[in-house]
């Protein structure tokens, strides 16, 4: 598995853990040159799950990911899109 797809795979899995419309789940990632960015965006009903109080799930959710980040020497970035937006 490239390293790519275990970092998009760990918070496909982790956001199937939390929201409870998981059909709805979307992460895509695009590469450039500072790194790999992961977009996800999930059911508006489960933003609140994923932002967590005071941000602390989606923190903890990027430290995981920067951990994956250091052990595979890639950088990583997560941005969650707001459903309202699009």
């Amino acid at each position: 598995m490239s390293e790519k797809n275990l970092a998009v795979s760990f918070v496909q899995y982790v956001l199937q853990q939390l929201c409870s419309h998981t059909d709805e789940i979307v992460v895509e990632s695009k590469d450039d040159d500072r790194g790999t960015l992961i977009t996800v965006q999930v059911n508006e009903e489960d933003m609140g799950k994923i932002i967590g109080k005071s941000g602390q799930t989606v923190s903890a959710l990027r430290t995981l990911l920067s951990v994956i980040s250091a052990r595979e020497g890639k950088r990583y970035f997560l941005k969650v899109i707001d459903p309202r937006e699009s």
